[in-house]
């Protein structure tokens, strides 16, 4: 198993820490295949019912790892868009399309494709030194990874051009204020806090869980017509499973629900 992902098996959820915490996690090769690995694993555990993703040592990803390529040769040419369709934008997919909620529990720097990878957790937590750096034009990049749909969607316009072009970090405070993230705790109370979010999801209703996720990214593209299409078929879907049953009778009897995300 490549260590440049840890892996961890908790009940009922799991973690994945991207390990390369010299050079704050930067995206390679190696590190992008052991956390489709990891990705793999979880998809095939039905024991998971949770992800938690961050990042080891003192930020959580720099982005794309630059050491990678060889610039000295100024006649060779890199085809970015071929990397992006490999690897990240599978990953984008991939953590959009899981059934499990994922957290992504921000613990310092997040930049370039390190932070759109982070926006595209279900629910992200900061800690409060974090920061969320579109850095793509210091470098003649435009951001992505889903950066420029995170930014315009929950931001607006205007935001989303000013953090690309200027390039400014920014605090994970205002990132919670402006609603690019769910919310921000003290820095040694991030992984408490993620955990403890993990474990009450993972009790939780997940089969649920899996047709909200579905519902709501589905809705910045939808007519109003076709999302309430989508609620009706998704609810008769959720309607059918035993967690609804359940969840029914333990409000009857007074009791807790125990969903088995089925």
């Amino acid at each position: 198993m490549d260590d440049t992902v840890i892996h961890e098996q908790r009940d009922g959820y799991d973690v994945l820490t991207l390990n390369q915490p010299e050079r704050l996690n930067p995206f390679n090769e190696r590190q992008h295949q052991a956390l489709a690995a990891a990705l793999d694993r979880i998809e095939q555990n039905r024991e998971c019912r949770v992800v938690v993703l961050t990042g080891a040592g003192r930020g959580f990803c720099a982005g794309q790892d630059l050491g990678e390529r060889d610039f000295t040769d100024t006649s060779q040419k890199y085809d970015l868009g071929a990397g992006l369709e490999k690897y990240y934008n599978p990953l984008v997919r991939r953590l959009r399309a899981l059934d499990q909620p994922v957290i992504c529990a921000v613990n310092g720097v997040a930049a370039g494709a390190g932070a759109n990878i982070a926006l595209a957790g279900d629910i992200v937590i900061a800690a409060r030194s974090a920061s969320f750096i579109q850095i793509f034009a210091r470098i003649g990049l435009i951001p992505d990874a889903g950066g420029t749909w995170w930014l315009t969607q929950r931001l607006g316009e205007a935001r989303a051009k000013a953090l690309a072009l200027t390039t400014e970090p920014l605090p994970a405070e205002k990132a919670a204020e402006w609603g690019l993230i769910w919310k921000v705790v003290d820095d040694d109370q991030l992984m408490k806090e993620a955990e403890a979010l993990a474990v009450q999801l993972a009790n939780g209703p997940t089969a649920a869980y899996a047709l909200a996720k579905k519902a709501i990214q589905a809705a910045s593209s939808n007519s109003l017509d076709a999302q309430l299409d989508l609620e009706r078929e998704l609810q008769r879907e959720a309607g059918y499973s035993d967690d609804y049953r359940e969840g029914v009778a333990a409000f009857r009897e007074k009791r807790k629900a125990n969903f088995r995300g089925r």
